[in-house]
């Protein structure tokens, strides 16, 4: 069968070419795009942290919240959310730490958005900043930064939150899979269709809370006290700024086996049902175009008739999408070696497609 007259081929172009039309008009366009204005610091800030059972985390995050430069002025609010190693002691030891204690959660409400509730109204600024017990902010500049993104009326703001590199391969595959999760929901929101945001570095106003009424919408949902309530703040008329120089990233530990890790997706991917229509047809599209590739071309390899045109499209796909892939690899400071990236991706979007196949048969997930 010819290359001119092969459906299979011609279907296989057609998903490579809906993966460049990404790339071209989101990714390399957001890694291309010159640095946030710089905005005055003139607005104090709320830094709200939730913990459960972090004590050994909040050791190391405290001391670097605290050694923040913005001069206008911030203050720190720790949740202990019903921690049973003394994290919430750490507050005295740290004086300009602010303590909200959860005891109990209410029956039926996701715990983690119960104690930030909690959180949001102790606070005394306007805007909020969110960060991880786990995470540090790469720099003494992360309130500085991110706080930057409310000029202009924006009232979602945008981080970006990297993994530690280490030599193993699954802290790799992590670090690719955020990689392009941070290059999807930040292209996105630059281009004007923000759909998620990452809780371990995520700001917003508390009149963008109060516009969602807080995560009523979804307050027995375990999962989306980030993506989800940006999903309400948008649906609200609320704008959203993307800030993701390397000074504002917030860094965590990756996990350390495979079996944490999907526990930590599946958590994530079953807030996705709930996103609105078009940004579920926007990121399936996407999804889609890389798995129906993958799919066609492990087929066509049983037909050798097809190898020829096969190879030419899978060598531009990997030429294009890889330089482009790179490109955010440098703009967001992933630290992936060039080489790996095309392995990456193919092991990525498998492991993509068991984690949504378990979803369907499997829905229970868990909390700390």
């Amino acid at each position: 069968m010819s290359f001119s007259f092969s459906p299979a081929i011609w279907l296989l172009l057609a998903a490579v070419l809906v993966q460049l039309y990404f790339a071209a008009y989101y990714f390399r366009a957001f890694a291309r795009r010159p640095p946030e204005p710089v905005a005055p610091d003139e607005e104090p800030v709320s830094v709200i942290v939730c913990a459960h059972n972090e004590h050994a985390n909040l050791l190391r995050l405290l001391p670097l919240l605290l050694a923040q430069d913005y001069p206008a002025g911030f203050e720190i609010i720790l949740i202990d959310d019903r921690s049973t190693d003394g994290s919430g002691t750490l507050a005295a030891q740290f004086p300009g730490v602010r303590l909200v204690t959860i005891r109990s959660t209410p029956a039926g409400l996701a715990p983690k958005k119960y104690a930030l509730t909690l959180g949001i109204k102790t606070a005394r600024h306007e805007r909020l900043l969110f960060t991880d017990a786990d995470c540090i902010p790469a720099t003494n500049q992360w309130v500085r930064y991110m706080q930057r993104g409310f000029a202009d009326g924006a009232g979602l703001v945008l981080g970006y939150s990297a993994y530690a590199p280490e030599p193993r391969f699954l802290n790799k595959l992590i670090r690719f899979e955020t990689l392009l999760t941070g290059a999807q929901y930040l292209s996105f929101a630059w281009r004007g269709r923000p759909y998620m945001g990452v809780g371990r570095n995520l700001g917003y106003t508390r009149a963008v809370f109060r516009s969602t009424k807080g995560f009523a919408s979804h307050i027995r949902t375990l999962s989306g006290d980030d993506d989800l309530l940006v999903q309400d703040a948008v649906a609200a008329g609320v704008r959203a700024a993307v800030v993701a120089q390397p000074g504002a990233h917030t860094i965590s530990e990756a996990a350390a086996t495979w079996g944490a890790w999907w526990r930590q997706k599946r958590r994530h991917l079953s807030a996705g049902k709930q996103y609105r229509l078009a940004d579920r047809i926007r990121l399936g599209t996407f999804v889609g175009a890389n798995l129906l590739f993958y799919f066609l071309a492990v087929g066509l390899l049983f037909f050798p008739v097809n190898w020829v045109p096969l190879a030419t499209v899978c060598l531009l796909r990997t030429v294009l999408l890889g330089a482009v892939y790179q490109q955010i690899n440098r703009r967001l400071k992933g630290q992936l070696p060039a080489a790996a990236l095309p392995l990456l991706d193919a092991i990525y979007f498998v492991t993509y497609l068991a984690l949504g196949i378990s979803l369907l048969f499997n829905r229970s997930l868990r909390w700390k």
